[in-house]
């Protein structure tokens, strides 16, 4: 058995943290665009493009996203195209991260009073118009806290990926407790890892949300 000493260990996990980093802020982005999409369409004047989306959200948040991972990964290369497990991973988080973003974000312009939607209507703006200039910019506000919230999520979503061959974090621990045999070890560093990711995004979310919070009410 190789001697593996804590240095080791930590030096290992460190080079897959960067993956999951690198996974996290590729799909948070990717979805973030996604969903604004989504978003567009979701709230959009026509019906079928209302349905559409709802399907498209309900499918992504109703599934685990274990499974749509298995699809990705799987049921692609069933049609004969080969995907690497890093596309696979970015692709069903991404499509499972815009869902969520997307119906955060419907919440959020929904909540915007109905009469902002009527006066900005009434000066001939088109929908895009109006979501642009007048719906979005106030919907912002809200939106900020539970959107930097999710990210903390997808941070503990990439780690699922480890069941397609991704090398993350995660993959990383279990890799380097099969070759040290120091299980309580490897898996309390990669604890602390994630605790180090997660907990200054979950902290800065609630700090925002209480600045906000106290801002709308001066």
């Amino acid at each position: 058995m190789i001697s593996f000493s804590l240095w080791d260990i930590v030096r290992n996990l460190l080079l897959a943290l960067r993956w999951t980093v690198l996974l996290s802020l590729a799909s948070f982005a990717l979805g973030g665009l996604l969903g604004l999409i989504v978003l567009f369409l979701r709230t959009s004047k026509k019906t079928w493009l209302q349905r559409l989306t709802k399907m498209y959200i309900e499918l992504f948040q109703g599934t685990p996203l274990l499974m749509q991972l298995f699809l990705a990964f799987f049921g692609l290369a069933l049609f004969g195209l080969d995907v690497p497990a890093w596309l696979a991973a970015g692709l069903a988080l991404t499509c499972w991260s815009s869902a969520y973003l997307a119906e955060i974000w419907r919440g959020c312009v929904e909540a915007i009073p109905r009469g902002q939607w009527e006066a900005s209507s009434s000066l001939a703006m088109t929908y895009l118009q109006q979501m642009r200039h007048v719906i979005l910019p106030q919907a912002l506000r809200i939106a900020i806290p539970p959107t930097v919230g999710f990210s903390v999520q997808i941070v503990k979503g990439t780690a699922v990926t480890s069941i397609i061959g991704f090398v993350e974090l995660s993959k990383a621990g279990t890799m380097i407790t099969n070759a040290t045999f120091q299980p309580f070890t490897v898996y309390a560093v990669v604890a602390l890892m994630y605790f180090a990711l997660c907990w200054p995004l979950s902290k800065f979310s609630q700090s925002l949300e209480r600045k906000l919070n106290g801002t709308h009410r001066d």
